[in-house]
């Protein structure tokens, strides 16, 4: 099982052992954008399978993982997908992922086959050929030579340098005046404004790719980016506006310095803001880095209702408010409950009231988390099927419990064939999954009359049937 850890500053060695050679192309599989956006997304990571699997946590969008990055020829892509499905199916949620490569769109869709799929414009981030930006040469780019040449008329002591971490102080002035002509009163602007000063701090790190203009000591303009396999991904781009023409000047200078051997310059998106864009694309993208979120659906989601089933004896439906005393009744038997692996007190969320039990059905249904029949005899209710953990892969667990005055009589194993019927050749799952304990006999033998053997643990037998 995934085990995370909250990303901070020390985890960086152990983000770049696999951001140094990832090949995606977007800012967000870089360490400074962990670092720079962690009191946003408060991002955790694990590694497994060879690849590095970040968690990273929404207010609006739940938990969303980035795909996995492998280390080159020993990462397994598809293993840590797995271990990811595996950690959902502990946490009762579907895997969603909120920055795909575009490239592995394909393999998720494959994989997820009920899926939300979204690209949304505002975070594409603007890829560059690094040698233009290093040399503005051609006709395409006189406007930005002519801006460059205005600055050096204008500020001819102006000078390109690398920054090191003793510019502290030097930076910190920088910020204090770049504040007070900073007019964008967008929450997420400011924002990024903070978390920018924050990042600039990580200066004199190896890893950190960081250069200023200068003009007779003070501070005009600051850069800051990493190397992310053959891209040079720019963090943190500020010049002080009132020096005309700062900005080309910084952008080809830091280009220049830091993009040798490099293919791209990502300098990230524009997340809507006008200004921004206008200014991204003056410099002529050469692609656009698109980011795919995807969000895993199961074959629950087709479903509006709660659907009828009848077999041989019983009806199967959706739970009623005038089921509760009996449901609670088998909902709170130990005995049952033993059998049924589960003990309500452990997950117990909230008061336990008369109706938690219903609600909690409901609300699994709601969520598309598993869907509760109720076994009912000439309209009595008599115990429940229940169909859940679905791994948005085409399988799904069944489980069935009947109360005690109605064991023995065979109608679990009637509402058990019953329901997986439904499940494979109606709802659409391709496996279906069942266990019981060892020592639970009868369970065995009915699990054994309908499916086949897959295995045993020192606790359960499992069992399983594919269409």
């Amino acid at each position: 099982m995934l085990n995370f850890t909250p990303i901070q500053i020390r985890s960086v060695p152990r983000l770049r052992k696999y951001y140094s050679r990832c090949t995606y192309r977007l800012c967000e599989y870089s360490a400074g954008v962990k670092l720079m956006w962690r009191d946003h997304w408060h991002p955790e990571f694990a590694e497994t399978c060879g690849c590095l699997v970040v968690l990273n946590h929404s207010r609006h969008h739940g938990c969303l993982f980035d795909f996995p990055v492998p280390l080159p020829g020993q990462g397994d892509v598809d293993g840590a997908l797995d271990e990811i499905d595996a950690w959902c199916l502990e946490h009762g949620t579907a895997p969603a992922f909120g920055v795909v490569p575009a490239e592995e769109r394909g393999r998720l869709l494959d994989r997820y086959p009920y899926s939300i799929v979204d690209n949304d414009r505002l975070w594409q981030d603007y890829l560059y050929q690094a040698e233009d930006l290093a040399s503005f040469a051609g006709r395409r780019y006189s406007g930005q030579r002519n801006h460059i040449n205005k600055f050096r008329k204008l500020y001819p002591d102006a000078v390109y340098r690398d920054l090191t971490k003793e510019d502290g102080p030097a930076v910190e002035v920088f910020w204090e005046e770049f504040h007070r002509v900073f007019n964008k009163e967008d929450a997420i602007a400011k924002n990024e404004l903070c978390y920018a000063r924050k990042l600039m701090r990580q200066v004199g790190k190896s890893w950190v790719k960081a250069g200023c203009v200068e003009l007779e000591g003070k501070l005009l303009a600051i850069s800051l980016g990493e190397v992310c396999g053959d891209v040079l991904v720019c963090h943190i781009e500020k010049g002080l506006p009132q020096y005309e023409g700062v900005y080309p000047f910084m952008v080809q200078s830091f280009a220049a310095a830091h993009s040798q051997g490099l293919t791209w310059i990502n300098r990230e998106d524009d997340a809507g803001d006008r200004g921004l864009r206008t200014s991204k694309l003056q410099y002529l993208p050469a692609d656009m880095g698109c980011k795919i979120r995807l969000r895993a659906r199961n074959e629950l989601d087709e479903l509006a209702a709660v659907p009828v089933l009848k077999s041989e004896r019983l009806v199967l439906d959706g739970l009623r408010a005038e089921d509760r005393a009996d449901y609670n009744r088998l909902c709170l038997d130990d005995e049952r409950n033993r059998w049924w692996g589960y003990d309500y007190r452990a997950d117990l969320e909230g008061e336990l009231t008369e109706d938690y039990f219903l609600e909690t059905a409901r609300r699994d249904f709601q969520s598309r988390l598993a869907v509760n029949f109720a076994l009912r005899l000439d309209g009595r209710f008599i115990g429940e099927a229940v169909l859940y953990r679905f791994d948005c892969r085409g399988s799904a667990e069944l489980g069935c419990r009947i109360l005690p005055e109605f064991a023995g009589n065979g109608y679990g194993a009637e509402a058990f064939r019953r329901a997986a019927e439904w499940s494979l050749y109606q709802l659409g799952l391709y496996r279906l999954r069942a266990k019981c304990f060892h020592e639970n006999e009868a369970s065995r033998r009915m699990l054994a009359a309908c499916m086949r053997p897959d295995g045993e643990d020192e606790t359960f037998l499992y069992f399983e049937k594919r269409v």
